[in-house]
């Protein structure tokens, strides 16, 4: 690597990955481990989860994200933390109408409570500074009718994003987050088939896009170790759209003008 990018690298720095044993998660924690980090990484599937940590010689920590004590004990496996990712997300459907207070909560303590005790207790474990980053989702900016709860709780991420980094700027902490748009995971192939979409959605997806396709992990993890890194040492507090799209889906109007 040469010495221009050389400030892009983790190397034996502690990164702490929610959500990692598959999708956005996994490929976020395969990147920052071949830049050289130290890896815990998260998540309720162990046998996944051990697989992941194997594969990548790092550290597993079981956890349920909805139980504040399982979240603190992601933290009390780390005496030191250089940075976090808060990668896990619950993204389950429902509008203003049918959306029941059980899945408002559990949505709201997923999304916004859990990465809100990660940083919590994070920031108590960096005493020389470092880095959180969290994902977020273009649905922050309001997002489709039947995304209410999850749309509610990612924007309340994206508040506490840009409130942290100010908060945690004496302290050499930089805060930031990225909307991420429509991309394709395990998780979203779920979603997708689960609502009665083809086992092929994806190809359809995919021409509807466009810049041809939905965004891959690969397409982002580098963003996030970006901000992990040096390389991004001044910049904080700042919730960047990481999308082909305008503050969200196009329509099929917004299409043909684009074709």
């Amino acid at each position: 690597m040469t010495a221009e990018f050389a400030n892009q690298r983790l190397d034996g720095r502690r990164i702490v990955v929610t959500g990692s044993t598959q999708g956005l998660g996994a490929a976020i924690a395969r990147r920052a481990a071949a830049l050289g980090a130290e890896l815990v990484i998260t998540g309720r599937d162990r046998e996944r989860g051990e697989a992941v940590a194997a594969e990548l010689d790092a550290t597993f920590v079981a956890a349920d994200l909805t139980d504040p004590e399982a979240c603190r004990d992601i933290m009390r496996a780390c005496d030191r933390v250089d940075g976090l990712v808060n990668a896990a997300g619950l993204s389950s459907r429902g509008t203003l109408d049918d959306t029941s207070v059980e899945l408002w909560d559990r949505l709201f303590a997923i999304n916004a409570r859990a990465p809100f005790i990660l940083m919590q207790e994070a920031a108590r474990r960096m005493p020389d500074g470092g880095s959180i980053v969290n994902i977020i989702t273009m649905a922050s900016h309001g997002g489709e009718p039947v995304l209410t709860g999850y749309a509610a709780s990612k924007g309340a991420l994206a508040t506490l994003t840009r409130n942290a980094g100010y908060a945690l700027q004496p302290r050499r902490i930089r805060v930031n987050g990225l909307n991420i748009g429509w991309t394709a995971t395990e998780g979203e192939h779920g979603v997708q088939t689960e609502t009665g979409q083809a086992a092929d959605w994806l190809q359809e997806a995919d021409a509807s896009r466009p810049l041809g396709r939905l965004l891959r992990p690969q397409d982002i993890a580098p963003m996030v170790t970006y901000l992990l890194s040096d390389a991004s040492a001044m910049v904080t507090g700042s919730v960047i759209d990481f999308d082909q799209t305008v503050l969200g889906p196009y329509g099929e109007h917004t299409q043909a003008a684009v074709r």
